[in-house]
């Protein structure tokens, strides 16, 4: 089925143009009442929301739409996606509902749907959904004026997320001692990103907890940790956090200032738990994007890798039907089965935490378990998605490509699934060699779609 609203991570796009509109967003809020309505379910939708000024819009006509239909509405104000969805679980509610476009700039906004057991939505349910919003089924569905829903604030809701990602970190141990610099990216974890820390007893230095609506991840956060890593030498800090505006992904900075990455983090960990017998059948789920260094790391330490396609609710519907208990994204998603239903920024930097505090080493120690193969990556714009198997130029160049690269490589070339761009990613030993490879991939992508 052709998407028309969802993509890869829920519905996303330029606020007040479609399909991030207020029609959409009400249309949305009453396919989602309806839908688990019709499941006989309680009739209570939490919704949730980061910092950008459109929120206040989307949230006023998803709120709209859940009364409506006869749901009641139960406003969480600004909370980090993974707070959504413990909360919607942890009060039984119907369904969850996030506003954000996670780490894109305040212009973009975007909306994620959880279900009762705080895990995203299959496909089947978002084509369900989306069915919906085009149907005369809504307008026959909704309630009668006696029956319409109520709109509620849920009272101390920060306070139930704090206590939930605190309860991760291991009892025994304390941040007593610990110096860190944590960035909030102005955005859902301004207020409850430095208290969890500082509750546990680190000593707190916090940039980008000032949001004005504008300035959400902008320079600053996951995607620009620059300042971060500025931050944590002048502070001789001993780690830096750097989450996006949604909170469901964390990039950290060692005590030296570098950079540490999604599948460094997950190297850490994935291999602590070997050890400790805690990995679910010795696996590690990662997507197509992670390097094969961790893909190594992980084998050479007796565990195995599973890759699914990138988003990481491809990384959870894959962990769940396996059995596994932990996956993540290079790009700082990081899942925790045993704590949560989706990425969780905070928590994964807590288990980072834990296993720097109970050995008693520095993260740059640590992270050493993984080499990093060269890797990269080149993001360029398209006018047309065209199949990559009705592209004979460029599959006859990603096979020249592999075979010239042999087992110490890998090339991967994908749409994306929120923006008109094809990425194109080529790992090999040989840094200046796979980027010239990558380049001349995408020149054929452009001319076989077009330049966007």
């Amino acid at each position: 089925m052709t998407r028309k609203f969802f993509g890869t991570d829920g519905v996303r796009g330029v606020a007040n143009q479609h399909p991030m509109t207020v029609e959409v967003a009400l249309a949305l809020g009453r396919a989602v009442a309806y839908l688990f309505r019709q499941r006989g379910a309680r009739r209570r939708i939490v919704v949730g929301k980061d910092t950008r000024q459109s929120c206040y819009m989307f949230e006023t006509a998803l709120s709209a739409g859940i009364c409506s239909m006869g749901a009641d509405c139960l406003l969480c104000g600004p909370l980090p996606t993974p707070g959504v969805a413990h909360v919607t679980a942890s009060m039984r509610a119907d369904a969850g509902l996030v506003i954000s476009a996670s780490h894109n700039p305040y212009m973009d906004n975007g909306i994620k749907v959880f279900a009762s057991d705080g895990f995203k939505l299959p496909d089947d349910v978002e084509a369900q959904i989306e069915a919906l919003i085009d149907s005369p089924e809504l307008d026959q569905g909704r309630a009668d004026p006696a029956n319409v829903g109520r709109l509620m604030r849920i009272k101390e809701v920060s306070g139930r997320y704090i206590e939930f990602a605190k309860s991760t970190f291991p009892e025994e141990l304390t941040l007593e001692g610990l110096r860190l610099v944590i960035d909030c990216a102005n955005g859902a974890a301004f207020r409850v990103g430095p208290t969890i820390f500082e509750e546990l007893g680190a000593k707190i230095t916090a940039l980008g907890v000032s949001p004005n609506g504008e300035n959400i991840n902008d320079g600053c956060g996951a995607l620009y940790p620059q300042r971060l890593q500025e931050a944590v030498i002048k502070e001789q800090a001993h780690l830096g956090i750097a989450l996006d505006g949604d909170a469901d992904r964390v990039i950290i900075v060692d005590e030296k200032g570098e950079v540490v990455d999604g599948d460094a983090i997950m190297a850490v960990i994935a291999t602590r738990m070997l050890q400790q017998k805690r990995l679910a059948k010795n696996t590690l789920v990662v997507t197509v994007m992670s390097n094969i260094g961790l893909q190594r790391c992980i084998e050479s330490a007796g565990g195995t890798v599973v890759r699914t396609a990138v988003g990481d609710r491809y990384i959870v519907e894959a962990m769940r039907s396996g059995g596994y208990n932990l996956g993540g994204e290079q790009s700082g998603h990081l899942i925790f089965l045993d704590h949560v239903t989706t990425g969780d920024g905070i928590v994964g930097a807590l288990q980072v935490l834990a296993a720097m505090v109970r050995e008693g080493r520095p993260l740059s120690a640590l992270a050493g378990v993984m080499t990093r193969f060269p890797q990269v990556l080149v993001n360029a714009r398209v006018k047309q998605k065209i199949p990559l198997e009705q592209l004979p130029e460029v599959t006859a160049l990603i096979a020249k490509t592999e075979q010239a690269l042999g087992g110490d490589g890998r090339v991967l070339v994908r749409y994306s699934g929120t923006e008109p761009k094809v990425r194109v990613m080529v790992e090999g030993q040989k840094r200046d060699q796979i980027a010239a490879f990558a380049e001349e991939i995408v020149q054929a992508m452009r001319r076989s779609c077009g330049e966007g």
